[in-house]
């Protein structure tokens, strides 16, 4: 697991020769330290890098993206988002996002 930041994600993300996982998350959210747990055995499972965004200490990045709840996780390709899940979810819906 990377923690993303601005001056790290061209190089994790945009540049990375598999499929990435990111996951918006903050300390004080309950929802995104129970999902957490989920969204990196999903991770594992697909052989995905997982990059997580502490959307506190990141603005920019989650505003890049259009943040506007956590958790929020994102499915990056080819350094473009290929699908997206916004809050908690089934462990189900992780492992068959991109594949629909």
């Amino acid at each position: 697991m990377i923690n993303l930041t601005t001056d790290n994600y061209h190089q994790e993300v945009e540049n990375s020769r598999r499929p990435v996982m990111m996951d918006f998350w903050a300390t004080w959210c309950d929802p995104c330290r129970r999902f957490s747990p989920v969204i990196e055995e999903v991770a594992q499972e697909r052989n995905l890098k997982l990059c997580r965004v502490n959307v506190d200490d990141e603005p920019e990045l989650a505003a890049a993206f259009h943040i506007s709840a956590i958790p929020t996780a994102l499915l990056i390709q080819n350094g473009q988002v290929i699908d997206r899940s916004d809050g908690v979810c089934p462990r189900e819906e992780l492992l068959q996002m991109g594949r629909k």
